[in-house]
């Protein structure tokens, strides 16, 4: 357990702001801009840091604290470390009306909240928070608005987010590090991110929505101007053209629904309108019989033997007829020959 002292302050500085001969340690902290007081076991930060007047950057990262230290006497600082502690509440910063970098990855804070008063945030690092299971990161609206002008990096990665609905007001980010979440809805991501016009670079693998078919060509067409997507650039030819596809797309879509529209125009009924009736189904016409069949199946009940025993009393008639025509057709040939014999020799 490390308390913050004088001592421990001045060996926080680099090589560049040593102390003169001739200044008084009051004289020199107070010229102090740069503190770097990372991985020092210190858990509290007590009163001697209040003399530090021009500080601008303060490094307390992996470090042992359990809140925010009040820096009310630092009004100066415009990027604040404090990732790496056991901080479980943002509270504290609104004195700090200069802050444009406030990292606080890898703590225990559950809702983003008391940024009211940092109208020049521009950075936001809050990524991978300690949470009890179950529990996801929360979102103040009041802190968002307040911040949505400014803001132009945000970092929520690993916080168990389901949904980024609620940072829709943030249409000023450049960056946006969503990576390492539960986002899942594609619409829901179209909606927020097709309002960031600026936004360059958009970080979300680790989320189930990036196994969705077409996942990068979908959300280049989202954003607009994005430059880098899970850490890969996007060459200019395959933004325009996914953007071209996607425009040809939404152009046929509209003429599509303009037919439907005067289509639907010509009912009267507004029955009609709702919703088309089911188309019947008519039962099939019976197969037409053959032109052909073969006995057998043209008498199915009959049996074999005394089927056989009629095509064999068919095939003897006809058999006899044919004997019976060709006897009668010779004998009046014979006949004729005769006659006509008897005729010359009389």
């Amino acid at each position: 357990m490390v308390k913050l002292t004088i001592d421990l302050i001045a060996r926080g500085t680099s090589g560049y702001t040593k102390k003169k001969r001739d200044e008084s340690m009051q004289q020199y902290l107070k010229r102090l801009t740069h503190l770097y007081l990372e991985d020092r076991c210190i858990d509290e930060v007590g009163e001697d840091l209040s003399m530090c007047r021009n500080l601008t950057v303060l490094y307390l990262y992996d470090n042992q604290l359990l809140k925010i230290p009040i820096l009310h006497h630092n009004q100066h600082l415009t990027m604040l470390y404090l990732q790496n502690n056991d901080i479980h509440k943002i509270e504290n910063l609104s004195p700090l009306t200069r802050l444009i970098k406030l990292y606080l990855g890898g703590n225990c804070i559950t809702v983003i909240e008391g940024l009211d008063k940092l109208e020049h945030l521009q950075e936001l690092h809050i990524e991978n928070q300690r949470m009890p299971p179950g529990e996801k990161l929360l979102f103040d609206p009041r802190t968002l608005r307040a911040i949505s002008s400014s803001l132009q990096v945000l970092n929520i990665a690993g916080n168990n987010l389901d949904s980024i609905k609620d940072i829709e007001c943030l249409r000023n980010l450049y960056q946006l590090h969503a990576n390492d979440n539960l986002l899942t809805d594609m619409k829901e991501l179209a909606h927020v991110i097709g309002g960031m016009f600026r936004l360059w670079r958009l970080d979300l693998m680790g989320n189930p929505l990036c196994h969705k078919a077409k996942y990068r060509d979908r959300v280049i067409v989202m954003a607009k101007n994005l430059d880098v997507l899970d850490g890969k650039e996007i060459s200019e030819t395959s933004r325009r053209f996914l953007h071209s596809w996607h425009d040809a797309r939404e152009v046929q879509k509209k003429r599509r629904e303009e037919h439907l529209r005067k289509g639907s125009g010509e009912f009267r009924d507004s029955a009609l309108l709702r919703e088309l009736p089911p188309v019947k189904d008519y039962p099939r016409p019976p197969p037409k019989i053959p032109g052909y069949m073969m006995p057998g199946l043209m008498m199915k009940g009959l049996p074999r033997k005394q089927f056989d025993e009629i095509l064999a009393r068919t095939n003897s008639n006809l058999a006899e007829d044919t004997t019976q025509q060709t006897h009668s057709a010779s004998v009046k040939t014979r006949s004729g020959i005769l006659r006509s014999k008897t005729l010359v020799i009389g």
